[in-house]
């Protein structure tokens, strides 16, 4: 969330930031009911502090046995104009806090201008793998080796539910230990494993909430959602909290299960992994001082890099130009690996910074070792893997024309020393 106070004094910059990002939001509106708000406020401080001062004329009138009759039936006049005034101003307070949980965050100045053909590839590792065959799809090669059964996954859940079976279960399983132990003992990242189901206040506080509500899964008749990524009950671990300048960073990983609609996507890669409603990832998440925060991403994305280098799946690196940006991003890389069978990149991680647009929604300060509060820290985060894409990539770039698929050496440890996957007889 923005600072009412920061847009107050710069409308300018709200206004060019929100039209780099495509943005439709009506800041003279906003900044007109918080005039109005102000101003009522002013009225009000002066009609209580008239009030008071009858009140002590009464008290004076009364101790001196004079008649305060007069006296009263003014301060009674106040008194209804201040309980008349009091809701007008709350519903403005309200009014105005809607709006700016719509407003979405400013992109950093290093973000291009425009719309994903503004996407800047700033990265890239490995090549496209030399077969020497043409390569089958992921949906294919999980079919004839009876690992993944979409069929059924349908059947069980609906369209875009995947049930793997077999080694592609035991592959997925491997996928996210690996990468958590990876992120917890080369990249000292703290190991969190949360609930799969936040609040409307967790929601709010990372910005699913109230822009993004037709994508998630709401448990009826509960103040509950399923998860869209551990991002947000990560994030939300401190909210409401005052952390400790001495403390930061922060680092935190999880694995969860994660859960989206995808209510805008309908038609759109409806077949194999590619887009599904659920799915597993590994999130990684940081809680920094300002200062630190843009070193702190760059390191974060590189944290994410390390799991495509070690799973030897090739990759690049994309900067997201401000018309691309999620809603609470103020800049953020996507990481696409490459698919043989689709020949296709395919984003399987992306890692923004939201500077302290999520800590001011969740009130997620810092102190100093004064104990006097400093701001608000900066929260950081990114995909540590996605485990959908990153299985298409495997079982794509990995096949053989037998019609196997080679188990990369970073997991073999984690599938019993399994090096190929062949199809069960």
């Amino acid at each position: 969330m923005l600072d009412l106070r920061f847009i107050r004094g710069n409308a300018d910059k709200v206004k060019a930031g929100l039209q780099a990002r495509r943005a439709q939001v009506d800041i003279e509106g906003l900044l007109k009911l918080d005039y109005q708000r102000r101003q009522l406020i002013v009225e009000l401080d002066e009609l209580k502090a008239r009030k008071n001062t009858a009140n002590e004329d009464i008290g004076r009138l009364i101790k001196e046995k004079l008649d305060p009759k007069l006296k009263i039936a003014s301060m009674k006049a106040i008194a209804r104009q201040i309980d008349a005034m009091e809701p007008v101003i709350k519903g403005l307070e309200e009014r105005i806090h809607d709006i700016l949980a719509a407003v979405p965050n400013l992109p950093h100045h290093s973000v291009p201008v425009g719309g994903p053909e503004a996407n800047q590839e700033c990265g890239r590792w490995g090549g496209a793998p030399e077969l020497g065959f043409q390569p089958k799809t992921h949906m294919a090669i999980a079919e004839d080796l009876d690992i993944i059964d979409f069929k059924r996954g349908t059947k069980l859940s609906g369209s875009n539910f995947i049930l793997y079976k077999d080694a592609g279960a035991r592959l997925e399983r491997a996928l996210y230990n690996f990468m958590l132990d990876l992120h917890t003992g080369r990249h000292g990242y703290r190991e969190m494993f949360p609930p799969v189901l936040a609040n409307t206040a967790s929601m709010t506080g990372t910005g699913q909430l109230p822009k993004m509500k037709e994508d998630m899964y709401r448990i009826e008749g509960e103040d509950l959602y399923l998860v869209p990524t551990a991002e947000v009950p990560l994030t939300n671990i401190h909210r409401d909290e005052m952390l400790n300048e001495e403390d930061l960073p922060l680092y935190y990983t999880a694995y969860t299960a994660c859960f989206r609609r995808e209510a805008g996507s309908y038609g759109k890669d409806t077949r194999g992994l590619v887009r599904v409603h659920q799915f597993n990832k590994v999130e990684l998440v940081k809680f920094v001082r300002p200062e630190n925060s843009y070193e702190e991403l760059e390191s974060l994305v590189a944290n994410a890099r390390t799991v495509f280098e070690l799973l030897g799946i090739p990759y690049r690196v994309l900067l997201l130009a401000g018309g691309d940006l999620s809603f609470a991003a103020a800049k953020c890389y996507d990481i696409e690996v490459y698919a043989a069978g689709l020949d296709r990149w395919l984003e399987a991680s992306s890692c923004s910074n939201f500077e302290d647009f999520q800590a001011r929604r969740a009130n997620i300060s810092y102190k100093g070792k004064d104990g006097k509060k400093k701001g608000f820290v900066h929260t950081i985060n990114g995909s540590g893997v996605a485990l959908p894409r990153t299985m298409i990539a495997i079982l794509e770039n990995y096949q053989t024309a037998e019609g196997e698929v080679i188990v990369p050496e970073a997991l073999r440890p984690y599938m019993g020393g399994l090096s190929r996957i062949t199809r069960r007889s």
